[in-house]
């Protein structure tokens, strides 16, 4: 398909070229670069848009033009519905310094847009897309928001936000940390190295860290969360709950429970639950405290507590090397 040679704009600082084809004809985009971001927003009108940005530090647009002109080729192209950004190194670069450019790319289609991105250094940001979204870079951030369907992102080295999306979300970084708000769905949230934060979530939501902390605020539905190195602090929590830290202290706010609450730590465990319904309490720490307990049968001692309260209900199972603190109210 043939395509329409834009402007560029003396104003649009960095901008090298820019591409535009029909957005009617788009289903699917594909684009990849060596060592810039990649942006990707489904706001485009009539047109999809792409536009490759080329900079590099004090470097005039002179030199600029001619690197990219000898080292890099840039396709794009539109074949069967499928956009096609693709920036590559004619050779290896054995000389950055006086080769190297850095080539993002800018792209705007329609909001129902299947995308496969990836890039080897930058970040990469996806916004108002409904599809299925795979992007991968090896060094940068991932930023998601105001998308729905089947979300797979990566990232070896950068931190991840993502907010106002849905459906199914699949999110992991080695090195960073991870933000989460507004979402709903089935979540998975994974970090080699960093801490999670999460806000106003509902669903099947899985946390996992090595290394960081983990917080929550009004999380609904299922949450299993686990960190191998930080304290877990879940507020206005309702639904299932599976907790474990190996490494800090645990506070967990129910606001409404469903079948189980199970926490697991080696520091110490204050959970507070709502009052006047029913439980199957399983509880082994050093050092036990009740407060607003009513109904309570079964056998409690200083490190043990084993029995129901009312007529029994959601089981509750709390682990720990420290003290727990055990609320209803």
């Amino acid at each position: 398909m043939n395509a329409n040679l834009i402007t560029v704009n003396a104003q649009q600082k960095d901008l090298y070229m820019a591409r535009n084809f029909p957005a009617s004809t788009i289903s699917a985009v594909e684009a990849s670069t060596s060592g810039g971001s990649i942006t990707v927003s489904g706001d485009a009108g009539s047109q999809a848009i792409v536009e490759v940005f080329a900079s590099r530090d004090r470097w005039s647009a002179e030199q600029i033009k001619q690197a990219v002109e000898e080292n890099y080729t840039i396709d794009i192209k539109v074949v069967s519905g499928k956009l096609t950004a693709e920036v590559k190194q004619k050779n290896k670069i054995s000389n950055w310094n006086q080769q190297g450019v850095s080539i993002s790319l800018k792209i705007s289609v329609p909001r129902q847009v299947d995308s496969n991105l990836q890039t080897s250094g930058g970040s990469i940001h996806i916004s108002n897309l409904t599809g299925s979204q795979d992007f991968r870079t090896s060094g940068g951030s991932l930023t998601v928001e105001n998308v729905s369907g089947n979300i797979v992102g990566r990232t070896s080295g950068g931190s991840i936000t993502v907010s106002n999306s849905s459906d199914n979300i699949d999110l992991t970084t080695s090195g960073g940390s991870i933000t989460a708000k507004d979402c709903n769905g089935k979540i998975n949230l994974k970090t080699s190295g960093g801490s999670i934060k999460m806000t106003n979530l509902d669903g099947d939501i899985q946390a996992n860290t090595s290394g960081g902390s983990i917080t929550a605020d009004a999380v609904r539905g299922s949450l299993n969360a686990k960190t191998s190195g930080g304290s877990v602090n879940l507020k206005e929590t309702s639904g299932n709950v599976e907790a474990k830290t190996s490494g800090g202290s645990m506070t967990v706010e129910m606001l409404a429970v469903n079948e189980f609450v199970k926490l697991s730590s080696t520091g110490s465990i204050n959970l507070t639950m709502p009052a006047n319904k029913g439980y199957n309490l399983k509880v082994k720490a050093n050092k036990i405290e009740t407060s607003g307990m009513k109904d309570f049968r079964g056998n409690i001692e200083s490190r043990n507590m084993d029995g129901t309260i009312g007529n029994g209900g959601t089981q509750v199972d709390l682990n720990t090397s420290g003290r727990v603190n055990l609320t209803f109210k």
